[in-house]
């Protein structure tokens, strides 16, 4: 396998730490950002007692000058970004008769935005070399809707929007671009949720159980292979069958 420079947004998150550690495995070198230094070291730490070493950068990703810092940053100390998955996230979930517009602003910028602040500046790199692999991570909530979630419902939304353009627009280069949709996973964030919450949730769900990061993080490893090469434009839905759409 050629090896490869990743950026992973939002890394240090329960499943961005899965691609992470997935990427990582198979040889690739691998980046992200942080906002908080104190967390982002104790789990820098972590991450390097398991041999998984990782470029580092503090970086808002809604901010795009930043993220144009960030990505040369990147490109000095590892290399120029041959893979990038946009997973940075937030919710400021309220219905939406009550929903502020900052709440919409904030998960927006956070979400949907950061996709253009970050592969902006990596997807000419990607052009002129000829290869380049761009995932998306969206949500089972932007193709069913959610209560409650009008603003991060649509930015997951526009994410596959943004995938299936930029895919059009690259496939001649080389470039692949692709978006997955997981359901809900077992990550710290759900777990700290009272168990009789997240049992109705799997009550919900086919297969009758959450997700595991490694799960998302294993179809992000497949879309961004060397053999995956004519599979581009695509959302790859991975909920436990609790959402079958087309």
């Amino acid at each position: 396998m050629t090896q490869r420079t990743a950026l992973v947004t939002g890394g240090t998150g329960g499943i961005g730490s899965a691609i992470i550690r997935y990427l990582a495995g198979q040889g690739h070198r691998v980046a992200t950002n942080y906002r908080d230094p104190v967390k982002a070291e104790s789990w820098r730490q972590a991450m390097a007692a398991d041999g998984v070493e990782v470029c580092m950068v503090q970086t808002d990703v809604t901010d795009p000058k930043a993220c144009a810092a960030m990505v040369r940053e990147i490109e000095e100390k590892i290399g120029g970004v041959d893979i990038l998955v946009n997973n940075a996230g937030i919710t400021r979930d309220t219905t939406f008769h009550k929903m502020s517009y900052e709440q919409w602003t904030a998960v927006i910028n956070a979400n949907l935005n950061s996709c253009f602040n970050v592969t902006r500046p990596v997807i000419e790199g990607m052009r002129a070399r000829k290869w380049g692999r761009v995932v998306q991570i969206s949500s089972i909530n932007g193709q069913k809707g959610q209560y409650g979630q009008a603003n991060y419902a649509a930015a997951k939304a526009g994410m596959h929007g943004f995938t299936i353009s930029l895919a059009q627009e690259n496939a001649k280069f080389g470039i692949t671009v692709n978006t997955v949709s997981p359901g809900y996973v077992a990550t710290d964030m759900v777990m700290a949720v009272p168990e009789e919450v997240r049992e109705k949730i799997a009550a919900q769900i086919p297969i009758g159980r959450l997700g595991r990061p490694e799960e998302i993080a294993h179809a992000v490893a497949f879309l961004t292979g060397e053999e995956t090469a004519w599979m581009t434009g695509a959302n790859l839905s991975i909920n436990g069958g609790q959402y079958m759409g087309w």
